[in-house]
């Protein structure tokens, strides 16, 4: 069982920045591939970014390529994902979550989630 918490969202505005944060409390969460996913209302929950569990591979989507980073740190149980040069359409509810195996870009193909943090993009 992993259970997954984000922090880290807020209110900012068309070119600012937020790093968002995903807690986990299990003591295997080196051995699973994490990653984010967000949901604006009305839409379809949408691959943001993932990486492997020894950080030896990440991906993308193609609209936040260049803009966000994710990256860990299993020492403390936390993926980060740093967003830079923000929109209004990365306005949604960010979530992590986390997979032993699997397309990272599915939503289908993870396991465990957490209950997302609201990021707000103003222009």
């Amino acid at each position: 069982q992993v259970q997954l918490v984000e922090s880290g969202g807020g209110l900012v505005q068309a070119g600012g920045s937020l790093r968002l944060s995903c807690a986990a409390s299990s003591r295997t969460f080196s051995t699973y591939h994490i990653g984010w996913f967000r949901q604006a209302p009305g839409k379809e929950r949408e691959f943001v970014a993932a990486i492997t569990w020894n950080s030896g591979s990440t991906y993308y989507a193609d609209s936040v390529k260049g803009r966000f980073t994710i990256s860990r740190d299993n020492a403390k149980n936390t993926v980060y994902l740093q967003m830079n040069s923000l929109k209004p359409e990365d306005t949604a509810v960010y979530y992590c979550s986390a997979q032993r195996s699997g397309n990272v870009y599915y939503p289908a193909t993870y396991d465990y989630w957490g209950r997302g943090t609201q990021v707000t993009v103003s222009s």
